[in-house]
């Protein structure tokens, strides 16, 4: 073994010197273990290799005792006894999983998305990983997407924050520390705009959208120290993200200042080949290498292709070198090279595991939305003494974790079932099945709807399973699968016919089609995948411990016809509003969605009024408070979430309907009254313009202040910009 400890670069060039080509290209590989492989199986490959130095990172290895065998006989047994870097898809959870990221987005709560992180990065060090592969950052505005589950919603403000959150919870105050983990911001960039919402497929936007809806969120991860950056899979207007020169060395590192490492996708770099753009491996590996990927995963393209590239000058050994260069920089910022053994070192106490899964519990339930709740059908009566649950995910623990779930076990998760009878020993509660998730079987219905006789409230548990979203999970019908929908109005009818109130919960990892069940259950709540302890969660908000407080972060449609659908569209020629034959309208639907951005009930019942901008005009470098009276007119205390949108009436450029400029919340008792008070910095107001350059347009900005981006329900007022101080 080689005690070389590379602290500073005059030690990490000292190493690259002593380099074969071979043990180079090694660090510049990443091969899969054997556990949770998350695409094709790249065979081949044994801790030989790791001994003669050919690879440098692993991925998809679980367990402290794992890790530290392979990172053994990579110091102890190799040559220059280079440490790995050993990752795995950490996106919302380890062992213990918190809401997936969807879900999670709907706390609009960066201090929760940070604490969550760390509590990860906690866990999942503890089982020797030192990177993670998230956080990811793709907007989506087209639920058809299956990895819209993966990320923030549809808006790039929050985005922004939730990058620059996760960063600092995965990564903590210290790289180095044994308890952190370097994050990769994924997947740059564009992923979530592929062409009809299907995954892998191309994408293509306008270089506005790519500026102000795109790029944000990664420029944000960057601002905040991100590790490393994971290209997407995907082409951008035909040149495919792995070898996007532009994108990568142009934009992320020299516009936004990127000098981490860049890891392709699993087996991205292979798949130039498919894209087109390459002939051979050797091709395929010239081009990323030259667009300035570091580090191939799994295609084994830069261990097999780069050796003929450098004989045939497609690439040059300076290229290899740089690459090499910020991987050894890398392990030597997560403090491998000083102590290997660090991450896994120590094993967690029963007492931290036991105040993640409460921490869990907490998110699980705030992530929750209720969508509707018609004459206060929850919470459920403290009374209450039978209640029914039917549906294929009422006692489904496994399905509960999303589609990824990392070293979760599927036992370890709390089903409805389970949660709500902790949650009411006092009651008879009733479970029946009625249909599978997706299969045509629907002979158990009868017996289901004989459960609902005598129930003083039916439970409805639809949706869709883990891996009906995440990556490969695209849907054309994003609606309830198989024969649930028969289920749900066989219910209905049933208990409707008995005055039985139905309570539906949505599971999915997006939002679903189901205009016609808003309408006719009595409360409709999404759920998403609430993780490890969504029963207890979901009994939490059911019986009135908890009042809900989630709001969703992405817009519900009516119909798919809608899709793609964000409030932030551009107003047009003719618009919406005011209405006519010749607006932007469908003959067949309404415009609106079933749900706006930002929608949620609670238990409380709260207006809002007495909007105020102070003061109500300023130059680029003021602040203004814009501030609301918030009143509790219900029945209980609960917590309000109020948005702080813009509108700009006249630009260079149409300007959008809404742009989401902040987010607060308030929490009062029942009668009582408070201010919320949002800052809006002036030069927050800046806009591209003709020329795609930033710049602040002096005039009039309406100041729009509601509980979701419902336009009709918005207070409004004025701040005027200035570009020169008032004389």
């Amino acid at each position: 073994m080689n005690a070389l400890k590379p602290r500073d670069p005059r030690r990490i060039e000292t190493l690259i010197g002593r380099m074969t080509l071979t043990e180079k290209l090694g660090q510049l590989t990443m091969m899969a273990a054997s556990h949770t492989v998350t695409g094709p199986v790249i065979a081949g490959h044994s801790v030989g290799d790791i001994r003669s130095g050919r690879i440098g990172n692993l991925l998809n290895l679980i367990g402290a005792a794992a890790a530290r065998e392979m990172q053994r006989i990579a110091v102890e047994e190799s040559r220059l006894g280079i440490p790995l870097l050993i990752g795995l898809d950490v996106i919302h959870g380890h062992r213990t999983l918190f809401p997936a990221p969807l879900g999670e987005a709907a706390l609009f709560d960066p201090e929760a998305w940070a604490l969550t992180a760390r509590e990860s990065a906690r866990e999942a060090a503890a089982d020797g990983i030192a990177m993670t592969f998230a956080p990811m950052l793709d907007v989506s505005r087209d639920p058809r997407w299956g990895r819209t589950v993966e990320g923030p919603g549809e808006s790039a403000w929050v985005a922004e924050r939730l990058a620059a959150a996760k960063v600092r919870g995965y990564q903590g105050d210290d790289l180095a520390a044994a308890d952190s983990l370097a994050a990769v911001a994924k997947h740059f960039c564009a992923y979530g705009a592929v062409t009809a919402g299907r995954e892998y497929a191309s994408v293509d936007v306008s270089e506005r959208a790519l500026l102000e809806v795109h790029m944000p969120p990664f420029a944000a991860a960057v601002a905040a120290g991100v590790a490393a950056v994971m290209p997407a899979f995907t082409d951008l207007a035909g040149i495919p993200m792995t070898a996007h020169a532009g994108m990568l060395r142009g934009r992320l590192r020299r516009q936004l200042g990127f000098e981490g490492v860049l890891v392709s996708d699993y087996n991205a770099i292979a798949e130039l080949i498919q894209h087109g753009v390459a002939a051979d491996l050797v091709e395929a590996a010239a081009l990323a290498l030259e667009a300035g990927v570091d580090i191939d995963m799994v295609s084994g393209a830069y261990l097999q292709g780069l050796p003929a590239a450098l004989e045939r000058g497609l690439v040059s050994l300076e290229r290899i070198d740089e690459a090499v260069r910020r991987v050894l920089s890398l392990k030597a910022r997560l403090g491998l090279f000083d102590d290997p053994y660090r991450r896994g070192a120590a094993a967690e106490s029963a007492a931290a595991l036991g105040e993640r899964r409460r921490l869990a519990r907490d998110v699980g339930a705030r992530s929750i939305v209720l969508l509707t709740n018609r004459d206060d059908a929850l919470p459920l009566a403290s009374d209450i003494r039978r209640v029914t649950l039917i549906g294929p995910l009422a006692d489904a623990p496994a399905e509960m974790r999303g589609p990824w779930w990392s070293a979760a076990e599927p036992d370890a998760q709390i089903s409805v079932l389970a949660g709500m009878r902790a949650a009411l020993p006092r009651a008879e509660v009733l479970h029946a099945c009625g249909v599978d998730i997706a299969g045509s079987d629907d002979s158990g219905i009868a017996a289901a709807l004989e459960l609902c006789d005598g129930a003083q409230a039916v439970v409805l548990c639809l949706g869709e399973a883990a891996t009906m979203s995440g990556e490969a999970a695209s849907r054309a019908h994003p609606g309830l699968p198989g024969r649930q929908r028969k289920l749900a109005e066989a219910v209905l009818e049933r208990a409707g016919a008995r005055a039985i109130p139905v309570i539906a919960v949505l599971f999915s990892g997006r939002p679903l089609v189901v205009p016609w069940l808003a309408e006719r259950a009595a409360a409709l709540l999404a759920a998403w995948f609430p993780g490890c302890e969504a029963g207890h969660a979901l009994a939490d908000i059911l019986t009135g411990r908890t009042s809900p407080s989630g709001r969703t972060p992405i817009s519900w449609p009516r119909a798919v016809g809608q899709i793609p659908l964000d409030f932030g569209q551009r107003r047009g020629g003719r618009p919406v509003d005011p209405p006519g034959p010749f607006s932007s309208r469908y003959i067949d639907e309404s415009p609106e969605p079933l749900f706006p951005f930002g929608h949620g009930l609670t238990y409380g019942r709260f207006t809002l009024s007495h909007l105020r901008v102070v003061p109500d005009s300023g130059t680029e470098s003021a602040t203004v408070q814009v501030s609301v009276e918030v009143e509790n007119q219900g029945r209980r205390r609960a917590q309000e979430t109020v948005f702080l949108f813009t509108r700009r009436l006249k630009s260079r450029v149409a300007p959008p309907l809404l742009e989401l400029r902040g987010v607060g919340r308030i929490a009062l008792d029942p009668g009582a009254r408070g201010t919320l008070t949002l800052p809006l910095a002036i030069a927050q107001l800046r806009s591209l313009g003709p020329d795609l350059e930033p710049a602040l347009e002096p005039g009039a900005i309406e100041i729009l202040v509601g509980a979701s981006a419902n336009r009709a329900a918005l207070l409004t007022g004025w701040l005027e910009v200035r570009t020169t101080p008032e004389s």
